[in-house]
């Protein structure tokens, strides 16, 4: 009987050192893609005109923004030539100078979202109106953008510097 609790009890913490090894492997693949913004260094995956932000062939292109208050609002374009399906608002966030993270808003005039979109390679999207809620418009501002590449993939920062 002791010896069978044991093998259970070696089997349990077998299990634990496994998930622990699979958390930090994953952890360790998740690493940011570089980002472009209009006065910075050209990134590997270059693309233009900027602000913008090439992840493996899927390009995202930011124009017209705007602040009027704590809302800030843009046009996002998609261009996809990889193996991504689709385009989705829950891929961007807004981050301010206060590091306050906001997902799309709908309330003000002018302010969309849209259900996923499902586009074959090469095919555009957009431009889309979208509108975010911060907590200071004080530059600079970073689009967060997390396309859906795999498990293991990306993020992309785009700095919005001139606004």
């Amino acid at each position: 009987m002791s010896r069978r609790w044991l093998t259970y009890g070696a089997t349990v913490a077998g299990l634990v050192v496994a998930a622990i090894v699979a958390v930090l492997a994953f952890q360790a693949l998740h690493v940011p893609l570089q980002s472009s913004t209009r006065s910075g260094p050209t990134p590997v995956a270059a693309c233009a005109p900027a602000p913008c932000a090439n992840v493996q062939g899927y390009t995202l292109w930011v124009s017209n923004v705007n602040v009027v208050g704590a809302v800030v609002s843009m046009q996002v374009t998609f261009r996809n030539s990889s193996d991504a399906t689709h385009a989705s608002p829950e891929d961007l966030q807004l981050v301010d100078s206060n590091h306050h993270v906001s997902g799309l808003i709908t309330g003000p005039p002018g302010c969309a979202t849209w259900a996923r979109h499902e586009f074959s390679n090469g095919a555009r999207f957009g431009p889309l109106n979208v509108c975010f809620r911060v907590s200071t418009a004080t530059p600079p501002l970073i689009l967060r953008w997390s396309p859906d590449l795999g498990v293991f993939c990306c993020q992309a920062e785009i700095m919005l510097t001139e606004l």
